[in-house]
């Protein structure tokens, strides 16, 4: 899922809802996740604050704990810590060689 940095979080929204139809998912403010009413799966996330860490992309995965155990044993950079977050999911964040912040995250059940 791409996340997009935005000075206009509520402009930048209303362009995926108005133009393609996308329905919000989560609004916590300062994150938006937008997704395909047709296609849930295609989703498109909104950052609106202006954190330089903030990840270029999300990826789901099914075990974030084992992912996150390669991670560390191909000796990849780790920039935020496994965590579980207030919003039900855990997560870490690595950089891809192409420099890019890469959040990793499952949904947590419940």
């Amino acid at each position: 899922m791409p996340n997009i940095r935005s000075e206009r979080p509520a402009e930048t929204r209303d362009f995926f809802v108005d133009l393609l139809g996308f329905e919000v998912a989560m609004d916590m403010g300062w994150v938006v996740t937008l997704a395909s009413p047709t296609n849930p799966s295609v989703q498109v996330t909104i950052i609106g604050n202006d954190d330089p860490s903030a990840p270029g992309i999300s990826v789901e995965v099914s075990d974030v704990d084992a992912v996150y155990a390669r991670a560390v044993d191909l000796g990849l950079e780790i920039a935020y810590p496994l965590r579980d977050e207030e919003w039900g999911v855990r997560r870490f964040m690595l950089r891809a060689p192409s420099g890019t912040t890469v959040n990793v995250l499952s949904h947590r059940p419940g």
